[in-house]
C-alpha cells in the first residue's frame, strides 16, 4: 500500500512532523500567541474555537495561514464561558455555556444537535474567511465515543478535510477502530499523535523535545496551546503557565530550533492531507 508520506511525495522513509497550535480564538492572547507561533515560530498548522468571545477576531487578523477547526462542544472554565452557535438546549449546562466536561457532553446531548452546531461551526469559519485545513475535536469529545466519531467522521467526509486521530495504541481504550473506519472512507490522519500527558493536557516542551530524536517514519502530529502572558491569559485560564510556555518553545528557543534540524524531520502542515485527500477522492 501506498504510504501517507509517499501519497504527500515524500520518500516513505521521511519523518514529516505536523506542529499544530490549538485554541486559535480561544482569548486574545491565544491569537497573539498561535499566530506569532505561526508567522515567526516553527508551528505549522493551528485550529479555531469558532464559539469563543474571540474567534471572530482570530478571523479578522487572519492571512492565509494553515487553521482548521477545533470543533467545540465544552467550555471547561468556572469563570469563562462559551456555548453554542445554533440553538441546542441539549448543549448548555445550566451556567451559561457548554458543559465543563466530556461526560456530561456525552450524558446529556442529542446528537442532532450537535451534528447541527458542528457543522455550523465549520460553515462560520468558511463564511469568515478561513480556508479550514482539517478537523480536530476540543478535548477529543467527538474522537472518544462512537456515536460522536460518526458525527467527525461524516463532517470530514462531507467537507473532505483531515482529521486528528488519536494514535492506533488508543483504540484499544476507546473500544471502536476509529482509524480503520477513517481510513475506509478515504479520509486522512497523521500516522501518530502524540498526546501532552501531563495532568492539565497543556505545555508541550517535554512531548515534543522527546519525540523529536525517536519520530518513526510517516506522519506524526504534535501539538500545543501557545499563548501570550497577559493579564488576560492569567485570569481566564489555570493552565496559563503551559501555554506562555509554548508560546517561547515555539518561537524563542532556539535549542528547538537546531533539535528539529539536527534531527533531519521535515516539517509540514494539514492543508498537505487536505489536499492529497481531495485530489484522491
Amino acid at each position: 500500500m501506498t504510504s501517507l508520506a509517499e501519497r504527500l511525495g515524500y520518500d516513505t522513509d521521511d519523518r514529516l512532523l505536523i506542529i499544530n497550535c490549538d485554541d486559535l480564538g480561544m482569548c486574545h492572547a491565544a491569537n497573539l500567541g498561535v499566530y506569532d507561533s505561526l508567522r515567526t515560530g516553527v508551528a505549522t498548522s493551528a485550529t479555531l474555537m469558532v464559539p469563543c468571545p474571540w474567534g471572530r477576531e482570530a478571523a479578522a487578523g487572519y492571512l492565509g495561514e494553515d487553521v482548521g477547526v477545533h470543533l467545540t462542544l465544552n467550555a471547561e472554565w468556572d469563570l469563562y464561558r462559551w456555548g453554542p452557535i445554533t440553538q441546542a438546549p441539549s448543549l448548555l449546562d445550566g451556567d451559561g455555556g457548554f458543559p465543563r466536561t466530556n461526560a456530561d457532553v456525552w450524558d446529556h446531548a442529542d446528537l442532532d444537535e450537535v451534528r447541527r452546531e458542528c457543522r455550523a461551526q465549520i460553515e462560520r469559519a468558511i463564511l469568515w474567511g478561513f480556508d479550514v485545513s482539517h478537523l480536530d475535536s476540543h478535548m477529543g469529545t467527538l474522537q472518544l465515543r462512537p456515536e460522536f466519531f460518526d458525527i467527525y467522521l461524516e463532517l470530514a467526509i462531507d467537507f473532505g478535510l483531515p482529521l486528528r486521530l488519536s494514535s492506533a495504541s488508543s483504540e484499544r481504550l476507546i473500544g471502536f477502530p476509529a482509524r480503520q473506519l477513517t481510513a475506509e472512507e478515504g479520509v486522512l490522519f497523521p500516522d501518530q499523535f502524540v498526546a501532552v500527558t501531563n495532568s492539565k493536557g497543556v505545555g508541550s516542551r517535554r512531548a515534543i523535545e522527546k519525540v523529536l530524536f525517536d519520530l518513526r517514519p510517516g506522519v506524526t502530529e504534535v501539538y500545543l496551546h501557545p499563548a501570550a502572558d497577559t493579564p488576560e491569559l492569567r485570569s481566564v485560564a489555570p493552565d496559563w503557565p503551559g501555554r506562555v510556555d509554548d508560546l517561547h518553545l515555539l518561537v524563542h528557543d532556539a535549542a528547538l530550533r537546531a533539535r528539529i534540524e539536527r534531527s533531519g524531520v521535515k516539517l509540514i502542515g494539514f492543508r498537505e492531507l487536505r489536499d492529497a485527500q481531495r485530489a484522491g477522492a
